[in-house]
């Protein structure tokens, strides 16, 4: 079954993992250097044992897809997986005019009368996203995060590189290429980027009219950000071989350090005891021409019955 690969992961590392500290200064359970396959033609892979919001993993991909890097487009979607790091910039900046939010991101969620404040004033920072283009440009625009990295990778030239048509356009002429890569990792924006890249680098591979990708992510947070990853990659993999006239074989998860934060050690647990139900199927309500036209609206799952949600604390 498809979920037994992500379970397994679980209990290898609750039973195998060191314990370490980290930047977020939680600790963590971690092993490093682990591998799941995803035959995709058994269906879509994403989980039952808790609900998984797949509204916000498909509008991220397509954001990422279009090359955009400001969180108005996820925002119009209800997509807020991106928010602190624009929400950040403009608390810091000298134009805000508000409550202090300094350290925001950690006394929001230890102090109730200070995170009543910070949604208030999230909220006054969402509206002027969507609605003042002035204000969207300077605050909502994030840098170099994946959409520019994989649409418009800066050279040392003053050029541009569109990695994922490069690699469409090898993946038609080329199948047998092994150079059919996608980078995200730039060592020369790393000491400067707020959140270097946890999904770092993936490549596809041609076999039998099928086509695979395999991902290397550097960092994994297992209960939270993986199942996301996950998904996103297998739905990758579906565009990707839709554009291409190809089937989908497999989806490989090669992950460096691998971790279950200690505060979601009890989250795990009782995800474990729960029985993964049938996978849902991914269907396409509109195929376009071009992987950058479609929208969230294009993709559905079909068939998800998934368990119930757990929550859990994001660290930051």
């Amino acid at each position: 079954m498809l979920e037994e690969q992500y379970l397994n992961l679980e209990r290898y590392v609750l039973e195998n993992g060191h314990l370490k500290g980290d930047r977020t200064q939680t600790g963590t359970l971690s092993t490093f250097g682990y591998q799941m396959r995803f035959d995709l033609s058994e269906g879509f892979p994403l989980l039952t044992t808790k609900r998984v919001p797949f509204g916000l993993i498909k509008s991220e991909l397509l954001w990422f897809l279009k090359g955009d890097t400001n969180i108005r487009y996820l925002l119009q979607h209800n997509n807020h997986i991106w928010d602190e790091w624009a929400f950040k910039k403009w608390v810091e900046s000298d134009e805000y005019q508000g409550s202090d939010m300094t350290d925001f991101g950690h006394r929001s969620l230890t102090d109730p009368e200070f995170n009543e404040l910070y949604k208030i004033e999230k909220q006054r920072f969402t509206e002027q996203i969507l609605e003042d283009d002035t204000f969207s440009a300077k605050y909502g625009d994030l840098g170099n995060v994946y959409g520019s990295q994989w649409r418009a990778w800066k050279t040392s030239t003053g050029e541009t590189i569109d990695q994922i048509s490069n690699v469409i356009d090898m993946i038609k002429n080329n199948p047998n290429s092994r150079r059919m890569i996608v980078s995200a990792w730039n060592p020369e924006d790393v000491p400067t980027s707020a959140l270097p890249p946890c999904h770092s680098l993936f490549q596809f591979y041609v076999a039998d009219g099928k086509l695979s990708c395999q991902l290397y992510q550097r960092s994994g947070d297992i209960f939270l950000g993986i199942p996301f990853n996950i998904a996103s990659y297998a739905l990758l993999t579906e565009l990707i071989a839709k554009a291409t006239g190809l089937e989908v074989g497999e989806f490989i998860h090669t992950i460096g350090d691998a971790h279950i934060y200690s505060n979601h050690l009890d989250q795990v647990k009782e995800q474990l005891e729960r029985t993964p139900r049938p996978a849902p199927k991914l269907k396409f309500k509109q195929v376009h021409d071009s992987i950058f036209d479609y929208e969230p609206g294009d993709i559905v799952v079909e068939g998800y019955d998934p368990h119930p949600t757990i929550k859990a604390p994001v660290a930051v």
